[in-house]
């Protein structure tokens, strides 16, 4: 009789847990990043199981989608509950009306416009140049922008040149001559520096994205649904400190988070410790320049309403 009572006990919080995980909807949390080093961090929680030790009974699904239009679109569908992007396409979604918070930052990094010798530098570029980057309402497409309208003093002086490729895409068309130029992030625009095209030239960096911006700016930041955030805050603040840890752990061991980025990225374990140690690639939970980028966005049309910073921040 005991034994009978024992495996009841055990098949009724069986059942319990199903109900549970199927009412609250959480049984499985699905990330969404995309290409590059400015994503270390997330390879880093993958390998070390961050979050999965302080939520052993969640399944985590990473997915890897090319832009942020995608990730936006998932978000919409219900199928991701947390993504990272830059914060020009946040703002964007948000500007629509989507229900969704800026949680953390993730990286600050030396983003670029590069470009073959025929266009030595920003001055030389001109609307009929084809530019690569992710999508348009991207964070490289805002920083073009910006530099164009401080410096021709027309923000959508480059808008018709823009074609939307993920990065790998967009280093494969630039070193072929598909495009002039691509503005990218890195590895990416650390590989393309470093490459002769086939007439032996080299490619270099005309508009750094500092430049461009006026400064520091988060790269990178975190999002959350807002659904997600309202019935899981347990489950985000989890998130959100193996986040920490996976941060802390690639500035605090850079020589063992080379050694596992080198074969997630294929690249050389010696390349990537040189990458994620310079001195302008900062991997942070802090989140720079986001009223700059609302204040822009809005004076020049990719936002309709000036947003509020506390309205789409998260605070716990």
């Amino acid at each position: 009789m005991k034994s009978i009572g024992r495996t009841l006990s055990i098949v009724l919080l069986s059942v319990l847990q199903i109900l549970f995980f199927s009412c609250s909807g959480v049984g499985k949390v699905t990330i969404a990043e995309q290409y590059g080093l400015a994503y270390a961090p997330l390879q880093i929680m993958r390998s070390q199981g961050f979050f999965e030790k302080l939520e052993p009974e969640i399944e985590v699904n990473w997915v890897k989608l090319g832009n942020t239009a995608a990730i936006r679109e998932a978000v919409l569908a219900g199928e991701v509950d947390l993504g990272f992007m830059g914060l020009p396409p946040f703002l964007i979604g948000a500007d629509k009306g989507m229900n969704w918070k800026l949680v953390s930052g993730l990286s600050v990094c030396p983003v670029g416009l590069v470009a073959g010798e025929a266009i030595p530098d920003f001055s030389s570029l001109t609307p009929r140049h084809r530019i690569a980057l992710p999508q348009p309402g991207s964070i490289q497409h805002i920083l073009l922008s910006m530099a164009s309208e401080r410096k021709y003093g027309d923000a959508a002086r480059f808008d018709k040149a823009l074609v939307t490729m993920k990065h790998p895409d967009g280093m494969t068309a630039l070193v072929s001559g598909a495009v002039d130029a691509h503005f990218t992030s890195p590895p990416y625009i650390f590989m393309e520096n470093d490459t002769e095209a086939a007439d032996g030239s080299r490619f270099k960096t005309i508009l750094s994205g500092f430049d461009a911006f006026g400064g520091e700016f988060s790269f990178i930041g975190a999002m959350a649904d807002g659904k997600f955030i309202e019935e899981n805050p347990g489950l985000l603040k989890s998130f959100l400190k193996a986040l920490g840890q996976s941060v802390d752990f690639i500035n605090t061991n850079p020589e063992e988070s080379a050694e596992i980025l080198a074969g997630i990225y294929n690249l050389p374990e010696k390349q990537v410790f040189q990458y994620i140690t310079r001195e302008d690639m900062k991997y942070t939970t802090e989140l720079y320049g986001l009223e700059n980028f609302i204040l822009f966005m809005h004076e020049n049309g990719y936002l309709s309403e000036k947003i509020n910073p506390g309205d789409v921040l998260y605070n716990d």
